[in-house]
């Protein structure tokens, strides 16, 4: 088994020059590198949003099947394995961030419990028979396309699941989908995060 010092070698020769340069806030993954090359078309999620997010969460992640749709650098499903998820699927129709995907994967260690996809989110959904506990999305802003997959998404969750939306502040989103009702909304500087949950009966 190869020493820390020389995990942390490999990791950083991984890293090409330029890239933007994250890390795993806590859990089993606690301080490993993330990347998100340079130039492509994504908004990392900063760290006080993603802590955000997670404190939220933080009793519905162990054991959990995530979806995170849009993925970017996979950060949010990293977070979630990070902090007990049991498996994630990760969805990415740009081919720089699959491949960032993969490493970010790779050097957390959860190459086994992942799967990542290069789709885009539409057709994922169409074709998709899985159900997941926890989804993310946090697709390209000033384009309606939340509209058109929330009521997608919301038919692959579990009865009891969560959808995350991250989406610019101007983004009116419905009330109520399905049976999940918008439970909390936060803005966050220019970005705001809204929390889907199964209504209450």
């Amino acid at each position: 088994m190869p020493s820390a010092a020389a995990h942390r070698r490999s990791i950083k020769k991984a890293i090409p020059k330029g890239d933007f340069i994250m890390r795993v806030i806590t859990g089993s993954a606690r301080g490993r590198k993330l990347i998100t090359p340079e130039g492509l078309d994504t908004r990392p999620t900063t760290d006080k949003v993603k802590e955000a997010i997670c404190s939220s969460l933080q009793f519905d992640f162990p054991g959990a099947v995530v979806l995170d749709l849009f993925a970017g650098s996979g950060q949010m499903a990293i977070e979630a394995l990070s902090r007990g998820a049991s498996r994630a699927v990760l969805t990415d129709s740009d081919p720089k961030a699959a491949e960032c995907i993969k490493q970010n994967i790779k050097n957390c260690g959860f190459t086994d419990c992942t799967e990542i996809l290069r789709t885009d989110a539409v057709s994922y959904l169409q074709r998709c028979t899985a159900k997941f506990d926890i989804a993310f999305l946090d697709p390209p802003y000033r384009k309606d396309i939340l509209q058109q997959i929330l009521p997608l998404l919301a038919e692959k969750m579990q009865k009891n699941g969560i959808i995350v939306c991250e989406h610019e502040p101007e983004c009116n989103l419905p009330q109520t989908i399905l049976h999940f009702d918008l439970q909390k909304q936060k803005k966050y500087g220019k970005i705001t995060v809204s929390i889907y949950r199964a209504a209450e009966k």
